[in-house]
């Protein structure tokens, strides 16, 4: 019988594409692929080690599958990812269960760990963060119809409060002969959506051509046939030029949506966040944004909480975010994080201080998109089929200004059967906080 391997891949879009690469190598191995932990022989877990929260999922969901090794159900235990690249010996120390504890510079030799691990080897092992593999065969593990497209891995923007450059290395932009051929291979493979992701696209191509290749990387991927929606996540306020706009703009395939993490407005915070800029930029920015695309939905995430933040900075951002009224917003609280500059600095807030200012943004962002989502009855719009809640007995999809996983839904009925990642036109009749309710007016034969 084959060797039966599982996958827990936490964390970010970013991770996932590298847990498609490792399943890739599985299958080519001869592996049989499961999908929960408990039915595999080998359970893989590639953590995220971003902040507090992912750290806490990654080491309950370890310590869930050791103790299906315990039971005997689980033979052997690979820890890899961030949070074993961030921690490394203090990992491995931590779980004497897993058989390997390894960096994410290990992941292109994952097979060759296995075999050391199938040979009863406790392997321990971190090799250079730029071992990671840019590029490789994959596995699409989303529904059918989308995919994540990586376009670069690590980070040089070296934000204050952030792990991330520390943990995956500086930024290494992807080849466009290599992020083209994936997207076409993507698209050969049934993805007619494809999401641009990496830890600051806008600087996509910096560091192989000296200037920033979004905007080209856009327009090549937008003459793929088979590709029907090209989102772009991850656009730093500060690199979002007039080319990247035009672009966006004149091209019908990239979807209408931005995520623009600006974290705060206040320009002494962002000063100690490292990110620069100030408030009047970033209305000016989405001043015209708006103005330059019409019916743009922008999308954000901000952190309360920063060490310093006063009173009157949060209700400066407050205030700000009541101002621009976007149509879709995350807020965190400020996690410190052992090994960032901003750890070290004076003025550190009170969790339940932090917490509760991201509590205010969050309600304020409910009544916004309550009426944001008013304002769409007796509308239309193109959904792409993600499924049939049995329960509500509908259907249910995304619209072009909803991202996977993050963003909204809609919930719709059809006279008529609808498959998996078919675009229908819906029509809107009722809202939910952050959903809306609808029904099919014209749909297009199933893909």
């Amino acid at each position: 019988m084959p060797i039966k391997v599982g996958m827990v891949s936490l964390g970010c879009s970013k991770n996932l594409v590298d847990s498609e690469r490792m399943l890739s190598k599985f299958r080519k191995r001869g592996y049989q692929l499961v999908t929960e932990p408990g039915l595999s022989d080998i359970a893989v877990v590639n953590t995220c080690g971003f902040i507090q929260s992912a750290k806490e999922e990654a080491i309950e969901t370890i310590l869930e599958i050791c103790k299906l090794k315990e039971e005997g159900t689980v033979k052997k235990i690979i820890v890899t990812g961030c949070l074993s690249e961030r921690y490394r010996e203090e990992t491995a120390e931590l779980f004497p269960e897993a058989d390997a504890v390894v960096g994410i510079g290990c992941q292109e030799e994952i097979i060759d760990i296995i075999d050391r691990v199938l040979a009863n080897e406790r392997v321990v092992q971190f090799d250079k963060k730029t071992k990671l593999p840019l590029t490789g065969d994959r596995i699409i593990s989303t529904l059918p119809f989308f995919a994540y497209l990586k376009i670069a891995e690590g980070c040089s923007n070296c934000c204050s409060y952030c792990a991330i450059p520390g943990i995956r290395g500086p930024f290494r932009s992807v080849p466009m002969e290599d992020v083209l051929k994936e997207a076409g291979w993507l698209a050969d493979n049934g993805v007619t959506e494809v999401i641009v992701i990496a830890q600051d696209t806008t600087r996509y191509g910096e560091d192989l051509y000296g200037v920033s290749k979004l905007p080209e990387l856009l327009k090549e991927l937008c003459r793929i046939d088979k590709l029907r929606w090209i989102r772009v996540l991850y656009c730093y306020p500060e690199r979002i030029t007039d080319e990247l706009l035009d672009v966006i703009a004149g091209e019908p395939k990239i979807v209408k949506y931005m995520d623009i993490p600006i974290q705060h407005c206040c320009e002494e915070i962002l000063e100690k966040m490292n990110r620069g800029g100030n408030e009047r930029q970033l209305r000016e920015l989405m001043t015209k944004i708006r103005n330059k695309i019409p019916g743009m939905v922008i999308r954000t995430t901000l952190i309360t909480g920063f060490p310093g933040e006063t009173e009157q900075h949060f209700e400066q951002l407050a205030e700000f975010v009541k101002d621009m009224r976007f149509d879709r917003l995350g807020c965190f609280p400020y996690s410190q994080e052992e090994g960032t500059k901003a750890a070290g600095f004076e003025n550190q807030l009170e969790d339940d201080v932090k917490a509760h200012r991201a509590d205010i943004i969050m309600e304020q962002q409910q009544l916004i998109s309550e009426q944001k989502n008013a304002q769409q009855l007796g509308k239309s719009f193109e959904v792409v089929v993600e499924g049939f809640d049995k329960w509500g007995e509908c259907y249910f999809g995304r619209t072009a200004g909803d991202a996977p996983d993050i963003d909204g839904k809609v919930f719709f009925t059809s006279e008529s059967k609808l498959e998996l990642g078919q675009y229908v036109d819906i029509l809107v009749t009722d809202t939910l906080d952050y959903d809306l309710i609808g029904e099919v007016i014209a749909h297009e034969s199933a893909q």
